[in-house]
């Protein structure tokens, strides 16, 4: 996301107040829908914790803290994500139990810098099961002075010894009309965004990463090759291998799922619809079959069969 969201402010200034107030725990779980710049607030605030003047709720910004803070070199703050593998030749898919270990020891330290240590793992919910018992032990044990931030859009994939230990900062939809002002704040058209906000159900950051890299693009797109295939102007093999031929497969899937549902709620034979529910969870089956190895343009084909079959249910209904 670019620039601070009024959402984002609001969750701020709440969690400042209660590390102003002292009564901040040493574990925060700052969990809700994807990108809405969760991680961001955490890392403001673990620059206002490590400030050495702190400037109301927020980071002086030029104290010598806050310049290493801005460089990456602060020795008490800590960012746990994936890193890569063995090999070196990609990222891991999971937070390792070496990571946590190596988190454990470094908060048992005395900060080098006398006031507080900030560890942030995101995203935790790609914590392992023998990383999480590890972490677990870190949270049973805190220790003064030393933060552990945990974010999460599936707060509820994380044990529940872990999710019980953590105060929760919930992040949420904000108003449609706050999200429609902040879109057209970050320079988008009006018509754009309207369709944007209503392909991505109200979600704002959704909607400005879809307008910013051509998702809602991909998106008529996808509506596109379904009309196509409905009409018999395109078939499933054709259609199967554009949508494998790059690494946006998956984001077709969920348009089109998505798709089908706008479609279903436009018809009123019970029949027609459940045809159309019925390939919505197939669409989405297939999605995650698209993370394991099975051919993607076998899974393709067969899902976008499924589709004309889908299609032609309905186009029979309405001639009868």
């Amino acid at each position: 996301m670019s620039a601070i969201a009024p959402w984002q402010s609001r969750a701020y200034e709440q969690i400042a107040a209660t590390l102003e107030s002292g009564r901040l725990g040493h574990a925060q779980l700052f969990c809700g829908p994807a990108q809405l710049g969760k991680r961001d607030v955490a890392i403001r605030l673990a620059r206002r914790v490590l400030c050495e003047a702190p400037n109301g709720i927020d980071a002086c910004g030029t104290c010598r803290s806050c310049r290493l803070f801005e460089a990456g070199t602060h020795p008490d703050y800590r960012f746990i994500s994936f890193i890569p593998n063995r090999e070196g030749t990609k990222l891991r898919t999971e937070i390792v139990i070496d990571q946590m270990r190596e988190l454990s020891s470094q908060l048992a330290l005395t900060p080098q810098y006398g006031r507080a240590q900030v560890a942030i793992v995101d995203p935790a919910d790609a914590i392992n099961t023998s990383a999480a018992n590890a972490l677990l032990k870190t949270l049973e044990e805190p220790v003064p002075g030393r933060y552990l931030w945990l974010v999460s859009a599936h707060p509820a994939r994380l044990p529940a010894t872990i999710r019980s230990r953590c105060q929760r900062i919930e992040f949420r939809l904000p108003p449609i009309g706050e999200a429609r002002t902040w879109l057209l704040a970050q320079g988008h058209a009006a018509k754009d965004v309207d369709e944007a906000l209503l392909a991505a159900r109200g979600h704002p950051g959704l909607a400005d990463d879809w307008l910013r890299s051509g998702g809602l693009d991909l998106r008529r797109r996808v509506a596109s090759d379904l009309q196509k295939l409905a009409r018999g102007e395109a078939t499933p093999q054709e259609t199967a291998q554009q949508w494998g031929a790059d690494e946006h497969a998956a984001l077709r899937l969920r348009h089109a799922a998505d798709l089908a549902v706008e479609r279903a709620r436009g018809l009123t034979h019970p029949h027609a619809a459940r045809s159309l529910a019925t390939w919505f969870d197939k669409a989405n089956r297939s999605r995650d079959l698209l993370r394991t190895t099975v051919r993607a343009d076998l899974v393709l084909m067969e899902l976008l069969t499924a589709w004309r079959a889908a299609s032609r249910v309905g186009q029979e209904i309405r001639d009868r």
